[in-house]
């Protein structure tokens, strides 16, 4: 009866926030259209508001540890649900993310994408798509912001394995800016399909800086350890066992 009612729960949740989404993306987009500061307030409310709903919804309460970055960097995050998205894009000051090049063509996502500075990545032609990520964020980063790629390249179920794509290690090396590693959990309580959401504590840990020029297939080996060490340690925290996951 408890699973039940939560369902019916997570179901109102998540339309109420994708209604949500159309409606701010609908008032602000005249704002977004001439200036990208609109955009970026639509984004950062939308953010706000959907964490609040999570809470007091669903029972999923969000925490950013570690410490937030500000300036030019590359945030190489665990990438678990469409939570550690918004939770990460709240706690930067001005996120920009790697992210699919159809999305460019989703109603709304696509508008705000494009006036973020979003990066869109062909995954289909992977040698040319590096190359073309490399050159298009070198371009976009002619205004401040914080980077956000996820090294494995598509959300990861909790304890799962996938390895990571050099294509992090590529921006990195080619940027030379310092990379942030970020852990989550969140995937544990907001999973990647389905509509049941668990209530319970959703955390992004901002993790120890890796400072540029460290050589590229070292800096992937330490990314990863970093990431999926601490994620699996937050996964821990809350109750779940991602070394049981088969």
């Amino acid at each position: 009866m408890a699973t039940a009612f939560q369902w019916i729960r997570s179901l109102i949740f998540m339309i109420v926030i994708y209604a949500w989404m159309l409606i701010l993306g609908i008032v602000f987009a005249p704002y977004a259209l001439f200036a990208k500061q609109g955009a970026l307030r639509a984004c950062k409310t939308y953010a706000r508001t959907t964490m609040w709903m999570a809470r007091w919804m669903v029972g999923i309460r969000c925490e950013v540890r570690g410490s937030v970055p500000t300036g030019e960097v590359v945030v190489g995050a665990k990438h678990q649900s469409f939570l550690d998205i918004i939770m990460i894009f709240n706690a930067v000051p001005h996120g920009k993310f790697i992210m699919k090049r159809e999305l460019l063509w989703t109603p709304i996502i696509g508008l705000y994408a494009k006036r973020l500075g979003c990066i869109p990545v062909n995954r289909g032609r992977k040698g040319a798509a590096v190359a073309k990520m490399v050159k298009d964020v070198a371009k976009e980063f002619s205004e401040p912001g914080q980077l956000v790629i996820y090294p494995q390249g598509t959300r990861v179920a909790p304890g799962v394995k996938k390895p990571y794509k050099v294509g992090t290690a590529v921006l990195y090396e080619g940027l030379a800016f310092p990379c942030i590693p970020v852990a989550t959990n969140a995937g544990v309580f907001w999973p990647r399909t389905g509509i049941l959401r668990k209530p319970g504590l959703a955390i992004v840990d901002f993790l120890d800086p890796i400072e540029p020029g460290v050589p590229k297939d070292l800096f992937l080996k330490r990314l990863e350890e970093m990431v999926e060490t601490r994620s699996n340690s937050l996964m821990r925290e809350v109750g779940f066992d991602p070394d049981g996951v088969h």
